[in-house]
């Protein structure tokens, strides 16, 4: 039933999107309706681009986590490349490009290191584990790359680490395919930790004729899977990370070893399925009823899924950008909260979230989302 119903759904998602493709790449730029407010939301969408280049980006193409002690990562490094095609901005995708080659590259795999700690001998990455996210990210983005620009070499650089992702990074559990989140430390004899944010459906679908292969559909099945039983407390939210039996049996539980929050990581789940085509799936209407709901003085951060509790500091505006792309995706058009689109994020990942949710909006709604808080 799932399947048939991925099938369907991304068909017409794929459809819709090589339409869409053909004319933003004329046009050289994020898609945009003919309207004043979309083209003044165009221009706002390119002045946080400079802004996060600006702020967040080394000479060297280095995207800097300034919120954690300025390490980078390879789904920055990812998040910004997609960026840079997407404002049709190729010298600093070059850059990016250039600067993740030689410092997250692997030498027996086409996959990254995820991070990366300034001050390591020899510039080396801090950790060689990867982050299955960033991997997607990043092929994703070369696999764009080489569509917009015409370079072949992108698109064997996408073919190379997509291959990698299916080969090194996917495992069977029970009857369906799961994501490792990174190449060591997730999987053992008895339990898979799994983050269900990782499960990016519009890379999974942009990658499909990158290198061809059933287990994109797959995922997209365990990616939805999880989206709809790995919910939990009052509002029934999905959790950053969750554990499963190897054997396949039981239902997906919070990882013991995690706070047992939606937040951050699972921020992102609504994004992606709003992005992928899946607007309707419950988990995007459970999140922002959560987000826009009118008991909470503010739009909390995080909530922990175990006692209720949320977060006393209020959602930045990353956050806040995804939980009105939600809103809209879900057909709650009249959020509670009303749109801030002059508040500047001054973290690296409220920045980029907003940047993407504008970019999601842009490509499922034919427009550019306006931030809200």
């Amino acid at each position: 039933m799932v399947r048939h119903d991925i099938e369907q759904r991304t068909e017409a998602t794929a459809s819709r999107r090589a339409v869409l493709s053909t004319a933003f790449a004329a046009a050289g730029m994020l898609p945009l309706v003919a309207s004043p407010a979309s083209a003044a939301n165009h221009r706002a969408s390119r002045i946080e681009w400079d802004h996060f280049k600006i702020r967040f980006m080394s000479r060297e193409g280095r995207v800097i986590d300034n919120m954690n002690g300025d390490i980078s990562h390879s789904e920055g490094q990812g998040f910004a490349m997609l960026l840079a095609v997407r404002f049709d901005d190729r010298e600093t995708f070059d850059r990016l490009l250039a600067w993740t080659r030689g410092n997250l590259s692997r030498p027996a795999d086409s996959l990254y290191a995820w991070c990366f700690r300034p001050g390591e001998p020899g510039g080396r990455p801090g950790d060689r584990n990867t982050a299955t996210d960033g991997d997607l990210m990043i092929a994703w983005a070369l696999a764009e790359a080489a569509d917009r620009w015409g370079q072949p070499v992108f698109r064997a650089m996408a073919v190379a680490t997509a291959r990698d992702i299916l080969a090194r990074m996917v495992v069977q559990v029970g009857d369906r395919q799961y994501l490792l989140p990174g190449s060591e430390g997730f999987l053992d004899h008895g339990t898979l930790i799994n983050n269900p944010s990782y499960y990016i459906y519009p890379a999974f679908q942009a990658l499909r004729s990158v290198v061809p292969s059933p287990l994109w559909g797959q995922l997209e099945a365990t990616g939805l899977y999880l989206s709809r039983v790995a919910r939990y407390g009052r509002h029934q939210l999905v959790a950053d990370w969750v554990v499963l039996s190897r054997d396949g049996s039981g239902q997906p539980a919070m990882a013991p070893s995690r706070p047992g929050r939606f937040s951050y990581d699972a921020c992102r789940v609504p994004l992606y399925l709003v992005w992928g085509g899946f607007g309707s799936e419950p988990m995007v209407e459970a999140a922002a009823s959560f987000w826009h709901s009118t008991t909470f003085r503010q739009m909390p951060a995080w909530t922990d899924l175990r006692t209720g509790v949320v977060a006393p500091y209020a959602a930045d505006p990353g956050i806040a950008a995804i939980a009105h792309l939600a809103a809209v995706g879900c057909g709650q058009r009249r959020p509670t909260r009303a749109p801030e689109a002059a508040v500047r994020p001054d973290a690296y990942y409220a920045s980029v979230l907003r940047l993407l949710s504008r970019v999601a909006a842009a490509d499922t709604q034919g427009g550019l989302v306006v931030a809200a808080r």
